[in-house]
């Protein structure tokens, strides 16, 4: 029995001292080192402060200025090293400590957090549609555009003619349309819409769309209108259907027009000076003529210049000189100059440029005189002189045998130039005999501002009460002197307007 016993204590003796033998300190466990760096994707410029840990757990550290990191005496094991810092896209990397005790090293590229973020869709545009004709001048563009991220689009719409250089630039923040405004007639423009969002460089452009706009009126009418303190060009058709041909912000009066060239000359400010400018008939590519020598003389409003008739040149007053220079504004000379000083108001000339008719007067607009003079500046007629009153608005007919002009037979002066009853009057120069356009004149009016229609069997001219202040309208009457004393031969035209000119 005690053999027995004294067998199982062995065994349980050896079996402690197996047990003793298999058991491990903590000190014995294997650890290494763990470095790395953070750049930045694209550019590796180190980056600072990025949070570095590990998965299984073990210390969690920051990157120094250099970008660089180090985790001493982590376990040997197989680890996902992860890269975190704000405004970046969090990233791991696997790392596994061996038993070698070497350094394990690892390197991050960290992109933006925006870097997955998606462009936005490319455009489409739908309005106008592709190749619409008669597109008006002031017109809507609208397109369809979306983002994959709900980002905020910038659109940004380009507009380019078939004629010129000229584009029309726009931009909108996630509107889808834009209000387009000052197209020019009868072109074909060319539109596209570009897309970007504050995130990709990218910029997603749309297909190219075609439209064409309306045509130019034919509007033989062009006239003034005060707006806001300032004298507006406009032009109309014989319906009276208008166009606003100079902006309402500058000072635009006395337009003349030339169906040679097609364009319409017209008097602006430029400073303190007044030039001569020309513009297409739809109001643009506007271009100042005169420079070194301003048009200028009594009341600019008064002042007219003319035409030639193959729109070549331009003659304009300048006191008591006459001026001619060529629309390019080169070749400037002087053609004449009053012999007593006089300051030279209007001027007309012929059709076939043999004859110029003159208007005269003092520094104050009175001692007026009308005549005609030939190319040596030689006296033809003496139309009217020795009047009191004022007078203007000259034409001369196609055939050169008749003057236009209207004139105060009042005989008022004033400080103001104020007329109490100015008519219009045909000058035959064959008999030097005057005829009054004006016997149908509504009483206590002025008629003034007069010109030939194109068949000349009409005039065109201003009408106005002759208190000054009244509105003004342009009206069209009969040339025929068995019409001429029926007031309802008289035809308001265009309310509110003057300064008339039809070619």
């Amino acid at each position: 029995m005690s053999q027995y016993i004294n067998r199982i204590i062995v065994m349980i003796c050896f079996a402690s001292l197996a047990m003793g033998c298999s058991e491990d300190t903590i000190d014995n466990f294997e650890t290494g080192t763990l470095t790395g760096i953070v750049v930045a994707d694209g550019t590796n410029e180190p980056l600072e402060n990025v949070k570095i840990s590990t998965n299984p757990n073990t210390s969690t550290v920051f990157t120094d200025v250099e970008g660089a990191f180090t985790i001493e005496n982590i376990p040997v094991e197989q680890y996902s090293v992860q890269a975190e810092l704000e405004g970046y896209l969090t990233t791991f990397e696997a790392a596994e400590i061996t038993s070698s005790g070497a350094a394990v090293n690892v390197v991050f590229e960290l992109q933006v957090e925006t870097a997955n973020n998606r462009p936005p869709n490319t455009p489409v545009l739908e309005t106008p549609a592709d190749n619409a004709v008669d597109i008006p001048l002031n017109t809507t563009l609208v397109w369809s555009g979306s983002d994959p991220d709900d980002d905020d689009i910038t659109y940004t719409i380009e507009l380019r003619n078939n004629v010129d250089d000229e584009i029309l630039s726009f931009s909108t923040v996630n509107d889808t349309l834009v209000e387009v405004s000052g197209l020019r007639f009868g072109l074909k423009y060319f539109w596209q819409v570009g897309a970007e969002d504050d995130i990709n460089d990218d910029v997603i452009q749309s297909e190219v769309g075609v439209f064409n706009t309306i045509a130019l009126p034919e509007n033989r009418y062009v006239f003034v209108r005060e707006i806001n303190g300032n004298n507006v060009i406009f032009s109309a058709d014989e319906e009276g259907n208008e166009l606003m041909l100079t902006s309402a912000s500058s000072n635009s009066y006395r337009p003349r027009q030339n169906t040679s060239v097609n364009k319409i000359a017209f008097l602006s400010n430029v400073g303190s000076e007044t030039h001569i400018f020309i513009m297409d008939e739809d109001g643009s590519d506007v271009t100042q003529i005169t420079s070194q020598v301003p048009v200028n003389g009594f009341k600019l409003e008064e002042i007219d210049f003319a035409w030639t008739q193959n729109g070549d040149r331009l003659i304009y007053p300048n006191f008591d000189r006459l001026y001619s220079v060529n629309i390019n504004g080169e070749g400037l000379q002087q053609i004449y100059q009053t012999t007593d000083g006089s300051f030279i108001t209007e001027v007309v000339i012929s059709q076939d440029e043999s004859i110029t008719v003159l208007k005269t007067n003092d520094v104050s607009g009175y001692n007026v005189s009308i005549f005609t003079i030939d190319n040596s500046g030689a006296l033809l007629d003496d139309i009217l002189s020795g009047v009191d009153g004022a007078a203007g608005g000259l034409d001369i007919s196609v055939n050169n045998q008749a003057v236009l002009y209207w004139y105060d037979v009042s005989g008022f002066e004033s400080p103001n130039y104020r007329q109490l009853n100015a008519r219009v009057f045909l000058f035959d120069r064959a008999t030097a005999t005057a005829v009054d356009l004006s016997d149908g004149k509504p009483g206590g009016t002025n008629d003034f501002d007069c010109r030939f229609t194109p068949n000349e069997a009409e005039i065109i001219f201003t009408n106005t009460s002759n208190d000054g202040v009244s509105q003004k309208n342009i009206v069209i009457a009969d040339t025929d002197p068995d019409q001429i004393n029926n007031a309802s031969e008289r035809a308001v035209f265009i309310p509110n307007g003057k300064m008339p000119d039809y070619e």
